[in-house]
């Protein structure tokens, strides 16, 4: 059976995601970028109200589509999962991947940090193995003047290859020519020479060996020499997204998979096993994006983040790290419960108060037993039980988990519970989950035995 444009690729996306294009022109944007660098603010300043959410394809991650016009032309917005890589450790770094890979957008908007750039650029990297149709985003360009940072944005475009925007998404400065840039990508205006990325010797001539095999099969839908990368490095989820997307049954070549066992070895015996290889690979990237920021990054005062530095040998060491997380994560759960007693309270007396005064109308009127069961006592009683036992923590728990993110703390728990979920084949971010999980359990417990 053959492929066909409307079973692979963008089609593909578009039927899963419902992106409705207005005008067969309109052009697909991804919006990437890690965790709390204003993605989402840069998102809502160009589409303002015209937007909408769902789920991805089989996920339970959210995503975030809008338009937004420019030179006449219909840009439709994708707000992928804001991740610090494309490795698929997690649900949302597979996502951002495959929509990269395999949603053909026709740009890749990449935003950073201005304030901190070089920890950014590793995802830029990332993308531009993958995809040459990048722009870079510098945002938040105030708090670096703030901090007397200053982004040499021209060396950084010459060096990466791509266009880079400076941008302060809260006041919409640099927006227009953003999009500039994009619609100049995306209708393939300008020259791009994206930054070439050159491993370890052994490891090119691993990628060489793979990469030859595996080009024909591809035919130029996808970056061979990256699929080939990430075989190596043992992501076998880029094989399933390989035939989801495209079609294409990598699993049923014998000889290549022969050969990525034999290349696999080969390395593992010259890097002292897998996990090796992949410290080299990250390694090389991160020594990639300290070369760019000692080229396009001047600070004015070298001690600007002396004191985030020494918090963070606090809150991530190994002496210090789990203690105080553990005490911090302690007194937020207490705080919850102790301080949502009151309040419960209160509600449960005043929508209980509310159930005799229904009562007794059901009584006055007459009305059969059957539907005073049904309304009051069943659908009123729950709905009462429910708001007043859950309402009350939830409205304390996540603004203060909300603090924390913003006070850039959730990302630091994670890091320090990484090394303890992956023993469980899990992941350092579902230890998030799993605190709000805690909080639901002991809610629930609170619910009478009937309405649970």
């Amino acid at each position: 059976m053959g492929l066909t444009s409307q079973s692979t690729g963008l089609a593909l996306w578009e039927n899963d995601l419902n992106i409705e294009k207005l005008t067969p022109g309109d052009k697909v944007i991804a919006l990437s970028g890690n965790p709390n660098v204003g993605k989402s603010t840069v998102f809502n300043s160009l589409t303002g109200l015209n937007q909408h959410t769902g789920n991805w394809p089989g996920k339970t991650v959210t995503n975030a589509q809008g338009r937004y016009r420019h030179n006449d032309v219909n840009f439709i917005m994708v707000d992928i999962p804001g991740t610090y890589s494309l490795m698929a450790n997690s649900v949302e770094e597979e996502v951002a991947r495959d929509f990269v890979c395999f949603g053909n957008p026709d740009a890749v908007v990449v935003v950073t940090d201005a304030t901190c750039l070089e920890r950014n650029l590793n995802l830029v990297l990332q993308t531009l193995e993958i995809t040459a149709r990048v722009v870079v985003c510098v945002n938040l360009i105030d708090e670096a003047k703030r901090k007397k940072i200053k982004i040499h944005c021209d060396t950084l475009a010459k060096r990466l290859g791509v266009p880079v925007i400076p941008t302060n998404a809260r006041s919409k400065k640099g927006l227009e020519k953003l999009m500039d840039a994009v619609y100049d990508t995306a209708y393939k205006r300008i020259n791009v020479n994206p930054i070439k990325i050159t491993y370890d010797e052994t490891i090119e001539q691993a990628i060489r060996r793979v990469q030859d095999k595996i080009r024909n099969r591809v035919d130029g839908k996808i970056n061979d020499r990256w699929v080939a990368l990430k075989l190596l490095d043992g992501d076998e989820t880029i094989l399933e997204s390989i035939n989801k997307y495209l079609g294409i049954n990598l699993f049923d070549d014998c000889g290549l998979l022969e050969l990525l066992d034999q290349t696999r070895n080969a390395l593992s015996d010259n890097h002292n096993g897998h996990g090796q290889l992949r410290d080299m690979i990250v390694s090389h990237l991160i020594r990639i994006a300290e070369e760019l920021g000692r080229e396009a990054v001047t600070f004015e005062d070298k001690q600007y983040n002396h004191i985030d530095r020494k918090i963070d040998r606090i809150l991530t060491s190994r002496i210090f790290g789990l203690p105080i997380m553990l005490s911090l994560l302690a007194f937020i759960f207490w705080l919850t419960i102790a301080g949502a007693n009151v309040p419960s309270e209160y509600l449960a007396d005043f929508l209980f108060g509310i159930e005799t005064k229904l009562t007794d109308l059901f009584t006055s009127l007459m009305a059969p037993e059957w539907l005073h069961g049904v309304l009051v006592l069943g659908i009123y009683r729950t709905i009462a039980w429910v708001v007043s036992v859950m309402l009350p923590p939830m409205a304390i728990f996540f603004p203060l988990f909300t603090l924390l993110e913003d006070l850039g703390y959730l990302p630091r728990v994670a890091f320090n519970l990484d090394h303890y979920f992956k023993r469980a084949c899990a992941h350092g971010k579902q230890a998030l989950t799993m605190c709000m999980g805690c909080l639901i359990l002991h809610d629930i417990r609170e619910v009478p035995p009937a309405l649970a």
